[in-house]
């Protein structure tokens, strides 16, 4: 399948369970283990496991494979690896804690300052 129809297919699972704030992240110029990152808020572990078997139940019937699940046990912080999409599914307070809307943003460029001397600092 290709990256966007997955992307689409892993959001359309999510919306299906009412995740909130879902956020699609481009993350191909930082890494090169997987091409998109996607972050949605479930309000409760139940509702965790639920947009995670929902994802994995919709893209299985669709021919994708799941590489792996991580955190169903506790549900607070599920990841489901899709191959080149990377599904965090977290509860509030994990999500404004570890902030990864932030730490996989894209790097600010930086202006060199000259010195008074010419040289750069």
């Amino acid at each position: 399948m290709r990256l966007d129809k997955l992307v689409k297919a892993t959001v359309a699972a999510l919306e299906d369970i009412k995740g909130r704030d879902i956020r699609i992240l481009d993350v191909r110029k930082m890494t090169s283990v997987f091409d998109k990152l996607i972050i949605v808020t479930a309000d409760s572990a139940r509702q965790g496991k639920a947009l995670s078997n929902s994802v994995q139940e919709k893209l299985k019937a669709q021919g994708e494979r799941i590489y792996g699940v991580e955190g169903e046990q506790v549900g607070e912080w599920i990841l489901v690896d899709l191959g080149a999409v990377v599904v965090h599914i977290m509860q509030p307070a994990i999500r404004q804690y570890y902030n990864l809307e932030d730490l996989w943003a894209p790097p600010t460029r930086r202006t060199r300052r000259r010195a008074t001397d010419g040289t750069a600092a």
